[in-house]
């Protein structure tokens, strides 16, 4: 009888071959450049600005911690990979995910908060003004969102770099007609913010399809903050201008 190779379950999954015909792989299926820093990094300082436009009643006091934290993590983040994402170290995906939870947990403050005063109102007496900070909110919850799933998608942008995963957890229109796209497209950070706008303005998924349980949940909640945010703000706007 055979022996049976028992491989763990957080074991990476291999890279599969070329195909038998000799065509070569995407390039989102084999190892390439890390992609360019510069666009999540515009999308962190714009959910850092957004932050410090929302009224101090509605964020975590004092009103300088999460932000200035969320700002030095940037900086540390962009010393390690000023250009491209491509330089790994030991406490590089943790600074990095510690930095999303920081735009995460203010973020959802806010509109806890936020949702609170509507509900019991003492929020939403100008509708000029709640339309303005439900705006932030909603569009900081958008890219903070957009980060997770660039974080999380096949291990993060330096595991999709070296190719260490073979199965996408997110299904791009570009991975089923290879043939629609160059050779060298992959998905980068403004793919995951277009997934995280659509998905937060649809309430479901367009045309980029989650594949694991994870993502599923995750645009699940996603809509469901969105949509929450989005009637109590335009119910209670349209109400005032009643």
């Amino acid at each position: 009888m055979g022996t049976v190779t028992h491989v763990p379950h957080d074991a990476p999954e291999p890279c599969p071959a070329p195909e038998p015909d000799g065509a070569p792989l995407p390039a989102w299926r084999r190892v390439t450049r890390g992609e360019p820093r510069w666009a999540s990094a515009v999308a962190v300082l714009v959910a850092v600005a957004l932050q410090w436009t929302l009224p101090a009643r509605l964020t975590v006091h004092p009103g300088w911690l999460l932000p200035a934290l969320e700002v030095a993590l940037m900086a540390a983040l962009i010393a390690a990979n000023p250009v491209r994402v491509e330089h790994t170290s030991p406490l590089y995906r943790p600074a990095g995910l510690v930095l999303i939870a920081c735009i995460s947990a203010a973020n959802g403050w806010s509109a806890v908060r936020l949702v609170v005063g509507l509900v019991r109102g003492q929020e939403g007496h100008d509708a000029a003004a709640l339309l303005v900070t439900g705006g932030g909110i909603w569009l900081t919850n958008v890219i903070v969102f957009a980060l997770w799933y660039w974080e999380w998608d096949r291990g993060g942008p330096l595991a999709r770099m070296r190719a260490d995963r073979a199965y996408p957890d997110f299904l791009f229109p570009q991975m089923q007609s290879p043939e629609l796209a160059p050779p060298h497209w992959e998905p980068a950070f403004p793919d995951y913010l277009y997934l995280s706008f659509t998905n937060a303005t649809a309430f479901s998924p367009t045309d980029v399809m989650p594949l694991n349980r994870w993502a599923k949940m995750l645009m699940m909640l996603q809509s469901a903050v969105s949509l929450l945010t989005v009637l109590l703000v335009v119910a209670r706007a349209v109400n005032i201008l009643n």
